[in-house]
């Protein structure tokens, strides 16, 4: 696919999440922090269904979808995907950035909405702050988007199962928020449709602005295209 594709493609899936996720936060707003859909069946059985083990390893999930884990891999990941230490460099900058703000947006996002966390008393985990969209999932999910860009720029032709992988653990990161009880569903999947919507205006915004050669994967010395044609511009 060229940038002009990627950037179309990109545009329409973050369009597509963010209008799903602006009709969600109308009916969370309308119905004034009452629990909507399977809210309240999920949590119900979250609750009636914690063995000690199966609690700890959610703690233990959940606990990597915030904190310095998502961070380490973005730029991690970055650094794995240019060629060059330029480009490394500025992949593991931008996927930083990405991720930052994205955090930032979904913030002012919850305090504009203000839902209500479900009751303390079926908490098995530790929260903080207002419900929705869930701070673990957004993040989570962003990263590991970021993570399977990476992975496809690098070798677009294989890793299916690596981000598989890392798709399944950004979904667990959510899915273990509604386990432990300090999150409803509908906040795990606003966080979802806000993280998809997020990647796609990231990556719509990079496709048409960042310089062709910047995202070109030559190999260490190559010289960039502008540069290389101004070249031999001079020796004709």
């Amino acid at each position: 696919m060229n940038r002009k594709d990627v950037a179309e493609l990109a545009g329409s899936v973050g369009v597509g999440a963010w209008t799903a996720f602006g009709v969600l936060s109308m009916v969370v707003v309308g119905r004034e922090g009452v629990p909507l859909f399977t809210d309240e069946e999920l949590l119900s059985w979250s609750v009636a269904h914690r063995p000690d083990m199966a609690v700890a390893v959610a703690r233990g999930v959940t606990a990597t979808g915030t904190g310095i884990v998502p961070y380490a891999l973005v730029v991690l990941a970055g650094l794995l995907t240019g060629r060059t230490v330029r480009r490394r460099l500025l992949a593991a900058a931008l996927a930083t950035a990405c991720l930052a703000a994205g955090q930032g947006l979904r913030y002012g996002v919850m305090t504009l909405i203000a839902r209500p966390r479900p009751l303390r008393a079926d908490w098995a985990g530790h929260a903080s702050g207002w419900s929705f969209p869930s701070g673990h999932t957004t993040t989570a999910a962003i990263t590991a988007g970021l993570v399977i860009l990476a992975i496809g720029v690098r070798s677009p032709h294989g890793r299916t199962a690596l981000c598989l992988a890392v798709g399944c653990w950004g979904a667990l990161v959510g899915l273990t928020r509604v386990y432990l009880g300090v999150h409803w569903f509908t906040d795990v999947l606003g966080g979802w449709l806000f993280a998809v919507g997020w990647l796609g205006v990231c990556l719509c915004a990079a496709a048409w602005w960042l310089p062709a050669w910047l995202l070109a994967d030559a190999s260490d010395g190559a010289v960039p295209p502008r540069e290389e044609h101004a070249s031999r511009g001079s020796a004709s």
